[in-house]
Formats: structure tokens, sequence, C-alpha cells
């Protein structure tokens, strides 16, 4: 069985919310999800969920990225993907979130702010259950598109390789990434968990 998982594709990290997350294209990759969800039995949708008082939360963008030595949550980040607001919902072009057959919400918590989508904690000892609800259901190839390439795709994508031993495939063409430099190490290091890169669908061979 094939699952497609549509890995946070929220306006947040699009330029529709310039003041949060915004990734260039982001609010472009609807199509390409929505392709790829063609193939597979079940489609699988993942989305940020913060509060807006998140212990993380700094007030400019040049105070993001500063390490933090809280056990979970790494880096500092603007404000993001607040429930009720225009960042929350999902990019223009995708089905109702009733429409899809599993959704994992995560980062709820103020003092949690996961990157993958199948761990609450850095640490990746407490299951958001994505795996167990993937292998429940016969799933044994993943494949992934979403925001952003560098963070939480890369993340998620490594998570189900390393810790449900899925079948792997993360598809450029539904992805878009924050910076090309940091892509790049994301696909290589991908690669070498043996996880599939691939430009478009037309190279899905599972």
């Amino acid at each position: 069985m094939i699952a497609a998982i549509d890995v946070d594709p929220q306006r947040t990290f699009t330029p529709l919310c310039p003041s949060e997350l915004p990734v260039t294209e982001g609010h472009l990759i609807a199509p390409a999800l929505n392709s790829q969800a063609e193939v597979a039995t079940y489609r699988v949708l993942t989305k940020d969920a913060h509060p807006a008082t998140a212990i993380w939360v700094v007030d400019s963008h040049n105070k993001m990225l500063a390490p933090l030595s809280h056990p979970n949550a790494d880096l500092t980040w603007v404000s993001h993907a607040v429930p009720g607001t225009e960042g929350f919902q999902t990019i223009p072009g995708l089905p109702a979130i009733t429409e899809y057959d599993h959704v994992i919400w995560k980062g709820i918590e103020p003092d949690l702010h996961p990157y993958g989508a199948c761990f609450h904690d850095l640490k990746e000892k407490l299951s958001t259950g994505l795996i167990e609800w993937l292998k429940a259901n016969s799933v044994d190839t993943v494949l992934i598109g979403g925001l952003a390439t560098d963070y939480c795709v890369k993340t998620t994508a490594l998570q189900l390789k390393q810790h449900g031993k899925f079948d792997v495939w993360v598809n450029l063409d539904a992805c878009r990434g924050i910076a090309e430099e940091t892509t790049q190490l994301a696909c290589q290091q991908m690669q070498e968990y043996g996880i599939h890169i691939i430009q478009s669908l037309e190279e899905f061979h599972p």
C-alpha cells in the first residue's frame, strides 16, 4: 500500500503570509501534491499548530534561529501556524481536511516545536501515532511532498525511514525549500539513509 503525505502545506510557509515564514513558491505546490495523491491508497495531512505564546517565539525575523537550551524547542522562530489564523490554513487548491484519511497536528504544546510528523518531542520518544497508523493500514511505501524540504519534510522522511522502515520517496516537484544550500544538504542526507529523491512523479517507481 502507498500513502501520500502532505507535510505542512500551510499558508504560514508561503508568500501568502509574508510576516510569518514564507518559502518561495510554497503556495504553488497543491497541483503536485494532488497528483501524487492519485497514485496512493491513502492521503495524510500534517499541520503545524502552534500557540502564539510558545516559548520559542521571537518578535522579529532577525532574532530567529538563535539556539535554545530547552529539550524540545531547539531554535527561536517568529510566531507562525497559529490555529484560527490565515497562516494555519492549508494552501489554495488542496482538499478539505475531512477528505484526508488521516491528519497529524504537531507542536500544539507551548514548549514543543517538533519538525517531523512522527514524534512530538525532539528526542523522538513520544509518538504522534503516524507510524502506527500507517502500519495498521498495511502501508509499506510513502510518497512525501510539502514544506519545507530542508526542515519538516526532511525530518519526517528520516523518521519514517529510520523508525518505520518504510520505502520513502520525496517528490521535489511537490516540495519547496527555504534555502538552496540547506535543501541540497537535506537531499544528500536523506539519500544517505536510503530515501529516494525524485524530481517529479514520473520518476516514482515503487
